[in-house]
């Protein structure tokens, strides 16, 4: 396997008092899909905050394609191909597709005065969405319009076409339907193939264990175990999800 695009090592955050982040490592390779689990209060949101530059980590080193790197903000880990879908996506309802997925890096025309170009934009949502095999009845109508799957398909693809190199996907199968769910499952594994790195944060094994590649499981801010998908079954990474704890099997 390639080396990793991006590793945290040994990150910790602290809140005053309060412990976020113990001492937790973390990377992912170009093509590959790891997946952050835990629930909730394990750390997942703080880690992925820091990785994405919203948070500074407390103390521990980040390293971007072999190079130390500091994230100052979001703007620092973006401009590095670091994007983050977060569960509110950052969409407008009301507004069109294509004006979502252009949000603050809109095409223009004209001189001296600059309009927004509805037609590029468009033309490219359209091509765009059309490679994930979402057909929109038009680029035109609210983004408030689609389905969830929909509308975490169009974030997901926003972030490639800006260059994405790691993805950072926040719980995107959460509250969707059966059939959306498996159609943003369907666009992690398109992202793989195109050689882009996923971070899958979920609370949810089977999602999880059917697109990941490997598998780190957080509980109270520190690291429980790291293991590739050969190495764990689902039954066994819900028990480490519950601390150990045996539950019932998945299969049942």
């Amino acid at each position: 396997m390639s080396e990793p695009i991006i590793k945290l090592d040994n990150i910790k955050k602290n809140f005053g008092s309060v412990i976020a982040l113990e001492g937790v490592s973390f990377d992912v390779n170009p093509g590959e899909c790891h997946c952050l689990l835990g629930d909730n209060g394990a750390g997942k949101s703080t880690f992925i905050k820091t990785m994405s530059g919203v948070h500074p980590p407390s103390s521990g080193e980040i390293y971007f394609q072999g190079e130390k790197v500091t994230f100052n903000s979001p703007h620092d880990a973006i401009s590095k191909g670091i994007a983050t879908v977060y569960q509110d996506l950052g969409m407008i309802p009301l507004m069109s597709v294509s004006r979502n997925f252009f949000l603050g890096n809109e095409p223009t025309k004209g001189w001296p005065v600059k309009l927004f170009d509805h037609e590029t934009a468009n033309k490219i949502t359209e091509d765009e969405m059309s490679k994930f095999q979402i057909l929109l009845r038009s680029p035109e109508q609210a983004v408030g319009t689609l389905s969830g799957g929909e509308r975490q398909t169009v974030a997901i693809a926003r972030a490639v076409y800006f260059g994405a190199k790691v993805l950072i996907l926040d719980e995107p199968t959460s509250a969707l339907g059966v059939k959306q769910t498996a159609n943003v499952l369907d666009t992690i594994d398109k992202m793989r193939t195109k050689g882009i790195a996923v971070v899958f944060i979920t609370h949810n094994v089977r999602h999880a264990y059917s697109v990941g590649d490997r598998f780190t499981v957080l509980d109270r801010g520190k690291t429980i175990a790291t293991a590739n998908k050969n190495e764990v079954s689902p039954d066994k990474l819900q028990n480490l999800m519950a601390g150990g704890k045996e539950l019932p099997s998945l299969e049942d």
